[in-house]
């Protein structure tokens, strides 16, 4: 086996290899880092590397190996963990100059998790400025560049996590999702990304945005993300939204398939704009289902409707918490982020809480709706990646900071708590990835495994590499 195929070698025949001690940590670990040197400069996806406490991780793993030690479900096995999520051995800078630095005194809940189930942390991966975007540029890293077109957008808070995943950084890339920053990065770089329900997996320190930012799997093949949650998920003390079941048999129970299912397919929620070539590769992929099993409809979505305006509001709104740094940063904070940050400069409590009365409906409407429905599919994202140096495909409207209007399939499930993820379902003209989004009834994070599962079978995409060099 190359160091190429090694880097791309899934979690789930990792482990095994490990096992039976066909595969030594030790040396996988030494190739796994000199790909990552080689190719760094080409892709940016980590804003901290920590190749020697990985290398003596590694070690460690090989020594209880091969003295019959514990012997953990991720034995050896590398993961990265986004540079949103505190970590207290390596920095945690959220992408800004604000926070470069920045040292936590803790882990976030699922750093002991993966630790404990013997993977190895390689470091962190980057993040736009504290999350706000969904373009892959920081004022602290720069430009994370797409695996499969140098200079283009890998897309949203958890680019440098799907990047790391389509360059063959190994098997196993945390994120978060707050708007669609699991499943759009996924989306742009050929990957599967998975947005768990709300609560499955622990998010702390809690975030202040109302309760829509989530933790979650990016991986290149859905057994790998179905392990990943296993291991990730389950209640914790500090974070008090989490939920209270621990995960169910995600991977054991992955292939029980979707037929007799029904199928929504909605190709632009009633008001969302898609360039023809996603559109089309979605539709495609959507009817695809029926091939398993499954029916498929095409349908409307009136609950849709109020998204626009609550997340334009909404999201303007909660980053006002950043509003005090701008007297000192300003002049070195991303554009777009003050821009967004001031346009909720006069927004009042009462504005706040009037936002909320229109909102609370808006989510008990996509949960009745759900009840006709076992998932929805859409397009993961309106368009495929552009040049990482704009906020706005050229071809559309230009603004200050709304790069929402690109992107308006992701967030109404941050803000009703269905699990969705963006699952490979092909290439544009130019060769760039297109995701399909697949939504499920709150809780059923099992089921939109499946579905993605099912969809992989018929139409594989892991295999698909970019060419690095």
């Amino acid at each position: 086996m190359n160091s190429e195929d090694l880097g791309f070698l899934p979690a789930t025949q990792f482990a095994e290899l490990i096992r039976t001690k066909q595969l030594s940590p030790v040396e996988y670990m030494r190739t796994l880092l000199s790909r990552i040197e080689t190719l760094e400069p080409k892709v940016n996806a980590f804003a901290y590397l920590a190749a020697d406490q990985a290398m003596a991780d590694a070690r460690k793993a090989e020594a209880a190996l091969m003295s019959g030690g514990r012997i953990g479900r991720l034995h050896g096995v590398p993961v990265t963990i986004k540079d949103l999520a505190i970590t207290k051995d390596m920095p945690t800078q959220h992408g800004s100059r604000i926070m470069q630095g920045n040292q936590p005194t803790e882990d976030a809940p699922m750093v002991p998790r993966l630790r404990d189930a013997g993977a190895i942390i390689l470091g962190k991966t980057t993040t736009s400025e504290f999350g706000w975007k969904g373009v892959s540029r920081s004022p602290l890293t720069g430009i994370t560049h797409n695996p499969w077109k140098h200079g283009y957008n890998a897309g949203a808070s958890s680019a440098g996590a799907a990047a790391a995943a389509a360059a063959g950084y190994g098997p196993l890339h945390q994120g978060s999702d707050g708007a669609g920053s699991i499943r759009m990065p996924s989306h742009f770089c050929g990957v599967f990304g998975l947005k768990p329900s709300f609560g499955r997996v622990p998010y702390y320190p809690v975030s202040t945005g109302d309760f829509t930012s989530h933790n979650g799997p990016i991986t290149r093949t859905v057994a790998d993300n179905a392990l990943f949650l296993e291991v990730m998920a389950g209640p914790h003390p500090l974070d008090y939204t989490s939920l209270e079941a621990g995960p169910a048999a995600y991977l054991a129970r992955l292939q029980e398939g979707v037929k007799g299912k029904r199928i929504a397919y909605s190709p632009d929620l009633g008001f969302a704009r898609v360039d023809p070539d996603v559109a089309a590769l979605v539709k495609a992929a959507a009817h695809r289902f029926t091939e398993l099993g499954a029916s498929v409809e095409e349908v409307k979505t009136p609950w849709a409707a109020p998204g626009p305006e609550l997340i334009r509001f909404f999201w303007a709104a909660h980053l006002t918490r950043l509003a005090p740094h701008l007297e000192r940063w300003e002049a070195k904070m991303d554009p777009g982020l003050v821009a967004c940050i001031k346009a909720a400069d006069n927004v009042s409590v009462a504005e706040y809480q009037a936002a909320r009365e229109r909102k609370m409906p808006y989510l008990a409407n996509i949960h009745r709706w759900f009840q006709d429905w076992d998932f929805l599919l859409t397009p993961a994202v309106s368009v495929a990646a552009f040049p990482a140096d704009r906020l706005m495909p050229e071809h559309w409207p230009q603004h200050a900071w709304d790069w929402v209007s690109w992107a308006e399939f992701s967030y109404p499930f941050n803000m009703s708590w269905n699990p969705a993820a963006s699952v490979p379902c092909g290439f544009t003209a130019e060769g760039l990835p297109v995701g399909l989004q697949i939504v499920g009834r709150r809780f059923d994070d099992l089921g939109v495994l499946q579905a993605s599962a099912a969809f992989e079978a018929i139409q594989p995409w892991a295999d698909k590499r970019p060419t690095l060099t």
